[in-house]
């Protein structure tokens, strides 16, 4: 049985994030490709979040909260319009996709898949701890991503 996983095209695991998908730059998301779903997946969901965030901005910083994301889905194409998922709100205050942005020194971006077992009632807007509440019990599998940008 495979095991979920995601990747990107733009950059591979733990390398830096292309200056294009930055907040200050494009400001569009990287291309992601999903493998390994497992049976039974009624559902994805996906967080993009700075945990090196907290020293700076006192919190992990969430740059991408997006649930309910068809789990027939094996490909996230660069500036994804969310189109059948719900997207939530990141600590920019804005809703979608917010690139990496640090305001100190080089940091460690993670994107976290979730393989969910059920389609999540939540509001557009929801927060990623809203989002993390509402999965607890749902998670079948989970994949990982990570990559740094400096400013």
């Amino acid at each position: 049985m495979a095991s979920l996983t995601l990747a990107s095209p733009a950059f591979a695991d733990g390398e830096p994030i292309p200056d294009r998908y930055g907040y200050a730059a494009a400001n569009v998301n990287p291309p992601l490709e999903i493998d390994g779903v497992p049976d039974g997946t009624a559902s994805l969901a996906l967080v993009m979040d700075d945990p090196d965030a907290v020293e700076p901005a006192g919190k992990i910083w969430d740059h991408w909260v997006v649930w309910n994301v068809d789990p027939g889905t094996g490909r996230i194409p660069e500036q994804w319009d969310a189109a059948g998922a719900v997207e939530g709100d990141n600590d920019f205050g804005e809703r979608g996709y917010g690139g990496p942005n640090p305001p100190d020194r080089e940091h460690t971006y993670r994107f976290r898949l979730f393989a969910l077992d059920a389609p999540l009632d939540l509001e557009p807007g929801a927060s990623a701890a809203q989002l993390e509440t509402a999965m607890e019990g749902h998670v079948l599998a989970e994949a990982q991503l990570e990559g740094t940008f400096a400013p």
